[in-house]
């Protein structure tokens, strides 16, 4: 690599790496150190082959999405889950809600398996349409819509605390067009 295109990597690195460092967590159902480990492994490719890249965000996101579904298909997967005590809460009624909300969905999503997770962090997280997604994965659009639903069931039922958390945030919130109106009885 010349010194230009370590200028330019560099700078790509220091622009994008939080980023795409929130999605590879994710990908890793919340584990901090798996989902650094990730993306060090997908920027490492990245940058054997930095000169040929015309998208570099793409190309990284697809090693990182590719990379997860590898460590998925491995016949030993990895059984042990570190996990990080939740911090004090605060005084703040608004943040600790918010925050017992991430708390509860990093737990929901990290007690899915690697395929669930990475279905719903490519759909709903990054946004992805289900054809994107498909392309992704290898598989056909129809596997990506079922396994989407059979994902959102099982989140569902592993954490059922999170349709009330996510009500009683929705709740704090009012909408744009909130008017406060006094019922009587």
């Amino acid at each position: 690599m010349d010194a230009e295109a370590q200028e330019r990597f560099r700078e790509f690195v220091a622009n994008r790496s939080s980023a795409l460092l929130k999605t590879a967590v994710l990908l890793s159902g919340g584990d901090r150190h798996a989902g650094e480990d990730l993306l060090q492994n997908a920027l490492i490719k990245a940058a054997g082959r930095w000169h040929r890249i015309d998208e570099p965000e793409a190309y990284v996101r697809q090693i990182l999405y590719r990379q997860q579904v590898s460590r998925w298909r491995l016949k030993w997967p990895r059984r042990e889950l570190s996990v990080a005590e939740p911090p004090e809460t605060g005084t703040d009624p608004d943040a600790s809600g918010a925050a017992e909300l991430r708390l509860v969905m990093r737990g929901a999503l990290a007690r899915l398996t690697a395929r669930q997770r990475t279905v719903l962090v490519l759909r709903y997280f990054e946004d992805l349409p289900e054809g994107d997604v498909a392309r992704i994965l290898g598989c056909s659009v129809g596997t990506v819509r079922s396994a989407t639903h059979r994902s959102l069931a099982r989140l569902r039922a592993l954490a059922p605390e999170l349709a009330a958390l996510g009500s009683a945030a929705a709740e704090q919130r009012p909408s744009p067009d909130y008017s406060p109106v006094e019922v009587r009885q």
